[in-house]
């Protein structure tokens, strides 16, 4: 069983990424939980433990340069994963207007 966390920066301004909602939902099915990122871009998503299996986790990205002014490319960033027997997976978010990057965190 796992818990799921996340930080989102934003590479262009150097800074944490708040404000950036992010939905967590079984792969191609029904959605476990949202969350927003705070003040330092960090969120924790779904119950205590998340069950094993396939899951993605969407990062509204285009909402969030919209609401700063800025056009960007991708209007959201999905990644998907499996979950299996892990005690808690960190899911980090590197952002720009035009790219992004992501990786299984510790």
């Amino acid at each position: 069983m796992t818990h799921l966390t996340s930080h989102v920066l934003d590479a262009t301004a150097g800074i944490p990424a708040a404000g950036v909602t992010l939905t967590l939902a079984h792969r191609g099915g029904a959605t476990v939980d949202t969350a927003t990122t705070d003040a330092d871009g960090r969120a924790s998503l779904g119950p205590d433990l998340l069950a094993d299996g396939d899951y993605t986790l969407s990062f509204a990205t285009g909402a969030y340069f919209r609401a700063r002014g800025v056009p960007s490319f991708h209007p959201e960033v999905v990644v998907t994963f499996t979950v299996s027997g892990e005690a808690h997976l960190h899911v980090p978010l590197l952002l720009s207007p035009f790219a992004y990057s992501t990786y299984r965190g510790s």
